[in-house]
């Protein structure tokens, strides 16, 4: 016995830019672009995924004031440095 797949045809209206990233996407999966889209709709993110993207969220924010912190006491720290070195000149 045959099994046949039922399926509907769907048009949806996309920006061109979001088309040709769907289908670079689909690509990159060797997947058709309706599989794509299949596949991408079927997943919903459970609870642990959201609170790992808001947790990746808040680690790059905190690591870019880190980083700008960092970078402001280096600047500090080498005008001190020039500043004693001209007055030991």
């Amino acid at each position: 016995m045959i099994t046949q797949v039922q399926t509907e045809r769907m048009t949806i209206l996309v920006a061109p830019d979001f088309k040709a990233w769907l289908t670079n996407e689909a690509k990159k999966e060797e997947v058709s672009l309706s599989e794509l889209v299949r596949q991408r709709c079927k997943q919903t993110p459970n609870q642990d995924e959201i609170l790992l993207s808001l947790l990746i969220d808040e680690v790059k924010e905190s690591t870019k004031k880190a980083k700008d912190s960092l970078n402001k006491g280096l600047e500090d720290a080498e005008q001190i440095l020039s500043e004693l070195r001209s007055k030991k000149q």
